[in-house]
């Protein structure tokens, strides 16, 4: 496979992204936190996903969105989070059926233009299933570039940490890891 390679200065590229991601391409971007493995929501790449982090089936991934989308969606938000979000903080929450997703609103300029034009995305840490997150470009493209369609070269933070996660359908709320987003404001 042919991995196209994108800096992340490069003119629209959330145009782009987001038109690959639209045509159900798999790829590896920079987010608030970690870098991701990211694709358009739906079952199809979910299966592509687990294939290329070698994951067991019934491990999900963290649903991307904006404010705008989730308000749309058929979730149970806590008003809290709402005031808390955009944020390096994911929330597990029920739908109107019972069953629960991993949802995050992230701060991010780019991920913020990217889903008005995508749709909300998967996000999983670039790792193969059991394996410490890889954090550099270069890392990156020497274990994924022949496993995804497209990876975004992108700076990022040394030591970055991942989303903090709460779940937010026991009372009162479940702190499960914690991460870039302090744990003190859930309960404020």
């Amino acid at each position: 496979m042919m991995t196209s390679i994108f800096d992340f200065d490069e003119k629209d590229i959330e145009k782009k992204v987001a038109k690959l991601i639209n045509e159900g391409k798999v790829g590896i971007i920079p987010c608030d936190t970690i870098y991701g493995i990211s694709a358009r929501a739906d079952k199809e790449t979910a299966e592509r996903i687990l294939e290329i982090k070698r994951r067991p089936k019934n491990k999900s991934f963290i649903t991307l969105t904006s404010i705008e989308l989730l308000k749309k969606s058929d979730l149970e938000v806590p008003e809290k989070l709402y005031s808390l979000w955009p944020a390096p903080l994911t929330a597990i929450l029920s739908d109107k059926s019972g069953s629960t997703h991993a949802v995050r609103v992230p701060c991010d300029d780019f991920i913020s233009r990217l889903l008005p034009l995508s749709g909300a995305i998967w996000s999983s840490s670039v790792n193969f299933s059991g394996e410490p997150s890889l954090t550099t470009f270069e890392e990156i493209e020497k274990s994924f570039s022949s496993l995804v369609d497209f990876i975004i070269r992108k700076p990022m933070p040394k030591g970055g940490l991942p989303s903090t996660l709460v779940d937010c359908t026991k009372t009162p709320w479940q702190v499960l890891r914690e991460g870039a987003f302090d744990i003190k404001k859930l309960f404020e």
